[in-house]
């Protein structure tokens, strides 16, 4: 899946991968060489495990397990979709909030992932961050919904209906069980903090109109008052305000 160059529009920036993304790429890819050679110590502290979350308190792995993979095509997957996808994110927000953003979404898909698998008869582990992919997945199709992507790098598709048929395919395979081994709730899981955090804290509110309600509501009630004083002092029907 591949951003088309062609319905993209670029200004000129000094650096072509915006720091936020180059330390999540960099930082992704050497914890995945360290996991190749130290399996059991990184894998086994790091990975997100619901009972040790709840019953040990091993809250780190919310953050941790978005930084582990289980082989090449999975680390491939989630980082070319970083790149390609990350750095017109952090342009548009900045890098704080491109961070924040990302990690929100990678902490509630654990959470999410969590919460399913602890009322499961067997409770399942998980890696990656993928969760936190959809996140951005989400983000980019909010904001970005009539840009054209090259699917498969060969089929072209508006990104919001990549959302769309993602966010489909990962809800079939969690109700079908299909997909084994994928942690297809924490796919729904980044998808919807993505979007939950969007409309809540993205949109662009009107600032003023909340101070505009305010004088109104100031006004109806300075009225109210008037009028049930000019009944009590001023005759039957009072003195009516347009």
């Amino acid at each position: 899946m591949r951003s088309s160059r062609q319905f993209r529009s670029f200004r000129s920036y000094p650096d072509a991968i915006p720091f936020g993304v180059k330390w999540l790429l960099i930082s992704n890819i050497v914890v995945f060489f360290l996991s190749v050679l130290f399996p059991e110590r990184v894998i086994g502290y790091f990975h997100l495990d619901p009972d040790m979350v709840v019953h040990r308190f091993a809250i780190w792995q919310l953050v941790t397990y978005m930084f582990i993979h289980g082989g090449i095509l999975h680390i491939l997957f989630n980082m070319l979709t970083l790149y390609w996808f990350g750095p017109d994110l952090e342009r548009t927000w900045g890098t704080p909030r491109f961070l924040k953003f990302y990690f929100i979404c990678g902490v509630g898909a654990g959470i999410c992932f969590s919460i399913v698998e602890l009322f499961s008869q067997v409770v399942h582990t998980t890696i990656g961050a993928s969760g936190a992919i959809y996140g951005i997945l989400m983000a980019y199709g909010m904001l970005f919904p009539d840009r054209t992507i090259l699917f498969f790098f060969v089929i072209p598709m508006k990104v919001k209906h990549l959302v769309w048929l993602m966010g489909l395919m990962a809800l079939y395979f969690s109700v079908s069980g299909g997909n084994a081994g994928v942690a297809n709730v924490a796919h729904l899981g980044g998808l919807a903090v993505g979007y939950v955090y969007m409309k809540t804290r993205f949109t662009r509110f009107d600032t003023g109109m909340f101070s505009r309600r305010y004088q109104q509501w100031k006004m109806q009630r300075a009225k109210k008052k008037f009028q049930v004083y000019m009944r009590k002092h001023g005759g039957p029907g009072g003195t009516m305000l347009q």
